[in-house]
């Protein structure tokens, strides 16, 4: 079992920058993705990066360019550096994991990017 435990949310001004952190209780140096979703009100719960464990990423297009999808393995943690923050990505923000076929999440952490 993999528990995630996300931080670094908060309340920025539209252009500021935020780092999330997503610490998981047992070695990640072995699973091989990990993501970054986030969840609007009234909305579906969308893809925002990957990380594989060859360090390669990918990036849901609205945010390209502006975030980066990191991990520390000898601290089982991921982290976004999320800069140049717009309204629109106001969100809860989860760490995921899959671990064969069983979904693993945090509990979320609110980004509120104000105009």
């Amino acid at each position: 079992q993999v528990q995630l435990v996300e931080s670094g949310g908060g309340l920025v001004q539209a252009g500021g920058s935020l780092r999330l952190s997503c610490a998981a209780s047992t070695s990640i140096f072995r699973i091989n993705v990990m993501d970054w979703y986030r969840q609007a009100p009234g909305k579906q719960r969308d893809l925002v990066a990957t990380i594989t464990s060859g360090g390669s990423t990918n990036y849901a297009d609205s945010v390209k360019g502006r975030f980066t999808i990191s991990r520390d393995n000898a601290r089982n943690t991921v982290y976004l550096q999320m800069n140049s923050l717009k309204p629109e990505d106001t969100a809860v923000y989860y760490c995921h994991t899959k671990v064969y076929v069983v979904d693993y999440w945090g509990q979320g952490t609110q980004v509120t990017v104000s105009s």
